[in-house]
């Protein structure tokens, strides 16, 4: 995970109600940037200063025109009028000039900070998904952490890439302007600002409305990606059941959802820029026509006038793009808790203090006592006690829901045992730092998994740097090196999203030569022969032979043919040892084992 942001402290379980504003939420976890955040403000704030300038200017030439050497520039001692023109434009020149570097300034400062802050983010919230439990993958749906990690993160840029810096310019509208007005002419200036009361608490109401409205939408953009991560994973079994067009017309009402949960967001949305136009209108209007009154009174010069109709639009029509910037603000703010929601998930699986040297890994492992359940009240394993001697073959088989690949789990410590303890060298799994375990443990898993590459890529994936020579070497032992070569560009090949151009067969080889590359002190292999063919099963059990040599190997099969040679095989039911032995012992003994070995050879048939 990236170190270089300060990830929020985990929120209490009492609820959401507890948890801080989103905003106070971003500015803790984003401390380490809060220099360019205040840089790229004050650029901001000199750009819009030097924004609201040009009328001041307009208002300096009409002067000029009519009070001539009465005006501004003449009591600065500047008498000739053309002189007072010189000056006039030169000033102008500065101040766009200066408006136009601060802009650049500030576009440069907001957007690369926007990036960098979706970028770590980001990248720190996909580091500390990758540090938590396998129970948190198997509850939580692909597609709605895509959605956090994608879309949220997108929309957290978009504010701060835009929003952050229109918040800044109306403030400082507001604030510079209202001084300005204040200086110029006191008894006008009040009636410009006779909106703002009602603009702010139009944004204040239009703000608490919005908010829940955009944190459904987040809501149903999870739902919406969880199905179609689902459905482009399985588009191989939507086409076997010719279901097409049901899932069409599923995907089709979740878009409708979110359409019209939007719907209800751009509803109110749309209607803010409206309504404070028209109190925007009242406010110009009032400014308007009592100044003008003013100017025929003879109490205010033409000059200020002017300067007063045109600052009381750049002060008004700024504030009408108010609802475009608190939706953004929404759809971040919104946005923002879910990915430091996310961020405050804490695993349960931590890191024990024991470091091991996985040259120095013998390979002893064992249960005692285990008892483990995926669900409170329902064990799926009971008191179990296994040996595996380092150096040795064990297998372990049972029937279906028996427990077996719970075992690996256990022991790869994706799951820690809710009673006993599982021991690697004598050392409690829990004691053991994780990776080191890990590093230990090689899995040839039935279902298996390859990266969208090269064959190659795919085998070095264990061991990454590993020579050319070293991944062939790998090939040889797991029998693959010979159909690789028949690929169409070998090893380069490049084998589909999961593999998806490798026949079953195929892809088992090649997740058997990753486990052979990474050289573990102990092998598992889980079911890997249970979905291919007698070919390809023969070949797996002979590169099992070899690679078995001097290491750890448990083997958990259905095929009782892959496991006959193995120095002691445990027949699991209902989560409990029920016999052990040596294959011939096991078959002698006329017990489950010796019942499934007739099954699987035929032998009850022949009796039948």
């Amino acid at each position: 995970m990236s170190t270089h942001l300060t990830p929020p402290q985990p929120q209490p379980a009492s609820g959401p109600l507890e948890r801080p504003h989103p905003l106070r939420r971003l500015w803790a976890y984003a401390r380490r940037h809060r220099g360019a955040f205040a840089t790229s403000g004050l650029y901001t704030v000199l750009n819009q200063v030097f924004d609201i300038m040009p009328p001041l200017l307009i208002g300096a030439a009409v002067d000029i025109v009519v009070s001539e050497e009465d005006s501004w520039f003449g009591r600065l001692g500047i008498t000739d009028l053309h002189d007072q023109l010189y000056w006039l434009a030169a000033l102008t020149v500065l101040v766009w000039v200066l408006e136009s570097v601060f802009e650049y300034l500030e576009q440069i400062g907001w957007r690369n900070l926007a990036q960098t802050i979706q970028h770590e983010l980001r990248g720190d919230a996909y580091g500390h998904v990758q540090t938590l439990d396998q129970r948190f993958f198997e509850d939580e749906s692909t597609g709605g952490l895509m959605a956090v990690l994608n879309d949220d993160v997108n929309q957290l840029e978009r504010f701060l890439d835009i929003g952050a810096g229109d918040i800044l310019r109306t403030l400082t509208s507001v604030i510079g302007i209202g001084i300005a007005f204040f200086v110029i002419a006191p008894e006008v200036a009040w009636l410009s600002f006779l909106p703002l009361p009602l603009v702010l608490a139009g944004s204040i109401w239009f703000q608490h409305r919005i908010a829940p409205r955009y944190v459904d939408v987040r809501e149903q953009v999870g739902l919406l990606n969880h199905q179609l991560a689902n459905n482009l994973s399985g588009i191989q079994t939507i086409k076997s059941f010719t279901a097409e067009e049901r899932e069409v017309e599923r995907m089709s009402g979740l878009s409708d959802d979110y359409r019209l949960r939007n719907r209800k967001a751009i509803a109110l949305s749309s209607a803010f820029v409206p309504v404070i136009r028209m109190a925007i209108l009242a406010g110009f209007i009032a400014t308007l026509v009592y100044g003008g009154i003013r100017v025929l009174d003879g109490a205010l010069a033409i000059g200020l006038y002017s300067v007063m109709v045109f600052l009381t639009q750049r002060l008004l029509w700024p504030i009408t793009r108010l609802g475009e910037t608190i939706d953004l603000y929404q759809r971040a703010m919104a946005s923002t808790n879910r990915v430091l929601d996310l961020l405050g998930i804490q695993p349960q699986i931590r890191h024990g203090h024991v470091r091991l040297a996985v040259a120095e890994v013998s390979g002893a492992v064992r249960f005692d006592g285990v008892t483990f359940g995926y669900l409170p009240g329902h064990p799926v394993l009971r008191d179990l006690d296994l040996r595996f001697p380092a150096g040795e073959t064990s297998a372990i088989v049972g029937a279906t829901g028996a427990g077996k690949s719970t075992i690996v789990k256990l022991l790869l410590r994706f799951y820690d045992p809710d009673e006993g303890a599982v021991t690697l060298e004598g050392h409690d799994l829990r004691d053991l730092d994780v990776h080191d375990l890990r590093r230990s443990v090689g899995l040839v898993s039935q279902d298996v998994f390859l990266f969208h590459g090269t064959v190659f890529e795919n085998i070095a994936y264990g061991r990454p740097g590993a020579s050319h020579d070293e991944v062939v070497a790998a090939a040889r032992a797991a029998e693959a090196h010979e159909f690789v070569q028949g690929l169409p560009d070998g090893y380069d090949t490049i084998v589909g999203e999961r593999g998806q151009k490798l026949s079953g067969g195929q892809r088992q080889r090649v997740s058997i030569a990753r486990a052979v590359l990474k050289d573990p002190p102990i092998l598992v292999f889980d079911e890997a022969t249970s979905s291919v063919d007698n070919e390809t099963e023969a070949a797996i059990q002979r590169s099992l032979e070899a690679l078995s040599v001097g290491r750890t190997t448990i083997v958990i099969a259905h095929r009782l043919s892959t496991v006959r040679h193995a120095d002691r095989i445990y027949v699991l039911s209902g989560g409990t040892v029920e016999e052990v032995g040596h294959h011939d012992d096991l078959v002698a003994h006329g017990g489950t084992y010796a019942s499934l070995w007739a099954v699987q050879t035929g032998a009850v048939a022949r009796a039948r």
